[in-house]
């Protein structure tokens, strides 16, 4: 064999070389190790630099010759560009967890908050071709800590022009990955509807609404009920408002009934911007308002009945400072349908991604 000790590999960047003359290079391949009723398992990890005390090991291991790397001017080794491509596609929020390994490095999560994933800046970054990250749905609800991406190059070496050029993309403007703060509401809640202000039927819509913002550690100012009166349920909210509430949230009134009339009070306000109707079911009525920096938020009927709606979807992105309107009621589409399983597992599901 020592007629081919330092024959070039067919695989770019690798070389061929003795045991005992890898000493300080970097192992370009795993190393299985087998000892009968004992262990079978990784003795040396691609990637592991080679030591004095390692070369009797492996030639037990039957490894007189190992192909180590071959590291060009114009290459990286996996794990530099790993460490290089994961910066880059940080935005503010995230963080790196630990060293690479195997040319893989994880992104979490530095606070909890909102997941905000450019779609279109991470497809360019994939396009690439020898350059990979993968992440959680964009507006996922995330946890101090947690995972929310993986990057890596692909190859175990790759060109530095190919993570010179992924990083271009990452370090743009757009923030590819972050995490935006989700504060702590002020909610002011007004229950609309004949029927509950009466006491003619028992009011469903407060404690779900209480156990919903109290999860997102928020706080309720006040909680109205009203009759279908504009005029009555317009004063409810501009109490909520000098009490000082910083998001309300009305339930009912929201179809085409003649005594549907909330979202008209929500008008009297005197908001800037009103949106009324998402494209998701449950939630199809959902409104969408603001007044000044305050966010209203009109839920539908469903919302007594469903574990899950439009409300937990927009809920968080509203928090998060996101402006919610038209757009984004429509982008909701795709995917809005929820599939009514018999036990709800969201956030673990489909529903909203």
């Amino acid at each position: 064999m020592c007629d081919i000790a330092n024959e070039k590999n067919n695989n770019p960047g690798v070389k061929k070389l003795r045991a005992a003359e890898a000493v300080g290079t970097v192992l370009a391949h795993d190393i299985t190790e087998i000892r009968p009723g004992e262990f079978k398992g990784r003795a040396f990890r691609k990637g592991h630099i080679i030591r004095e005390e390692d070369v009797c090991h492996l030639q037990r291991l039957g490894k007189e010759n190992l192909f180590v790397l071959d590291i060009a001017a114009d290459e990286m080794h996996e794990d530099d560009a790993a460490h290089a491509l994961a910066s880059a596609l940080m935005g503010k929020g995230v963080a790196i967890k630990g060293e690479p390994r195997e040319g893989k490095i994880d992104i979490i999560a530095e606070t909890g908050g909102l997941l905000k994933i450019d779609k279109d800046g991470l497809l360019e970054f994939n396009m690439l071709g020898e350059v990979m990250c993968a992440t959680l749905h964009n507006n996922s609800v995330v946890r101090k800590g947690q995972t929310v991406a993986g990057t890596r190059a692909i190859p175990l070496i790759v060109k530095k022009d190919i993570v010179q050029a992924a990083v271009r993309i990452g370090e743009s403007p757009r923030n590819i990955i972050q995490v935006l703060e989700i504060r702590k509401p002020k909610a002011g809640i007004v229950i609309t509807g004949n029927e509950v202000y009466y006491g003619r039927i028992k009011d469903a819509f407060a404690p779900v609404i209480t156990d919903k913002i109290k999860a997102v550690g928020g706080e309720i100012t006040g909680i109205y009920y009203a009759p279908d009166d504009e005029a009555f349920i317009e004063s409810r909210l501009q109490e909520l408002i000098s009490a000082g509430a910083d998001l309300l949230i009305t339930t009912g009134g929201m179809s085409v009934d003649p005594d549907d009339v909330t979202r008209f009070a929500i008008k009297k306000l005197g908001v800037e911007d009103i949106t009324y109707g998402s494209a998701v079911l449950p939630g199809a009525m959902f409104l969408v308002a603001y007044l000044g920096t305050i966010p209203i938020l009109g839920i539908p009927a469903c919302g007594m009945y469903a574990k899950t709606t439009v409300f937990d979807l927009v809920l968080p992105r509203v928090l998060a400072g996101e402006k919610i309107g038209r757009r984004e009621l429509s982008e909701l589409g795709h995917g809005g349908l929820c599939m009514k399983c018999e036990e709800c597992r969201y956030p673990i599901c489909p529903f909203g991604t």
